[in-house]
């Protein structure tokens, strides 16, 4: 009788400064959009989960928001709350670089130390002149003192030797029964990308302290048979800040809310009817009850 076959599974768990490039590397990885990407550093702000599985694996891919070593308010406290956790149940680390970072002892030494496969990622090569460029930043990480199990440039925008990288991850990753259905793609709720969505037109949006000033919850989400209904409100920091986000007339409003309810669409594949609220709540950053409502604390 031929034995049972074995399965790998793991949480791959993905660490870094911000605006390295961490959301573009697991969406590529995932093949789905889980996370936002814009070029405004700080953009993920919670823990997201992207599972990948085939027969004989599953891997647990989880985006965390990029490393602050000084946290200013309670909701970046939170954040870092999240990557401290992504650091204890990891089977395995990739440790996320861009071409042009030349410094990680904020946090290097935190995670030098822990006993699970780690993976160098220097993302963004695309930047690098020519080969040789590639061959020296690997060098350099070397030379400061990076103990890891592999080192892969890539360019996640590009998906460039984003394969490597899945190979190496899957080469690494435990023997363990899966720990999710094989058919769920992620832990997270529509609801909560529905949100992450009109956030992230936001943060396309608006300049300045705007896009960080703003916390997106759907208060009502109705899925009918052709069509979903969101009601969603926007909280802003500031009495000042609502006007801004609502713009002349509501032409801002109107402009988010399109783009917002296209992506929606694409991502759940029925049409969607989006409704926007804007409300102030001052000093949401540091206020625990509503950092609780919006799922940043326990």
């Amino acid at each position: 009788m031929e034995g049972k076959k074995e399965h790998k599974a793991g949480f791959v768990n993905i660490i870094g400064h911000p605006n390295v490039g961490k959301s573009t590397l697991m969406n590529a990885l995932v093949g789905e959009k889980l996370a936002i990407i814009t070029s405004k550093a700080q953009t993920t702000r919670h823990r997201i989960m992207g599972i990948v599985n085939s027969d004989d694996f599953q891997i647990v891919y989880s985006d965390t928001p990029g490393i602050i070593e000084n946290p200013a308010y309670k909701l970046q406290e939170s954040m870092m709350d999240f990557v401290k956790t992504s650091l204890k149940d990891a089977d395995v680390l990739l440790i996320v670089t861009e071409f042009n970072e030349k410094q990680i002892d904020d946090y290097w030494f935190k995670v030098k130390d822990i006993d699970v496969p780690k993976i160098f990622i220097i993302n963004k090569i695309d930047l690098a002149k020519d080969n040789q460029d590639v061959i020296d930043k690997i060098n350099y990480w070397k030379e400061y003192g990076v103990d890891v199990d592999a080192i892969i440039p890539v360019s996640a925008s590009e998906n460039f030797n984003t394969q490597l990288v899945f190979d190496t991850i899957v080469k690494f990753l435990p023997n363990h029964p899966p720990y999710f259905d094989k058919d769920v793609l992620t832990d997270k709720a529509m609801r909560f990308f529905a949100a992450e969505i009109v956030r992230e037109k936001i943060l396309l949006n608006y300049k300045q302290e705007i896009p960080y000033s703003v916390e997106v919850i759907i208060d009502e989400y109705e899925e009918l048979e052709t069509i979903d209904k969101i009601r969603a409100i926007i909280y802003c920091n500031r009495a000042s800040q609502k006007p801004i986000l609502i713009g002349k007339q509501g032409i801002m409003m109107k402009k988010i809310g399109t783009a917002a309810r296209k992506d929606i669409e694409t991502f759940t594949g029925k049409k969607c009817y989006l409704e926007l609220y804007v409300k102030v709540k001052e000093n949401w950053r540091s206020d625990d009850l509503f950092l609780k409502r919006f799922g940043y604390k326990m």
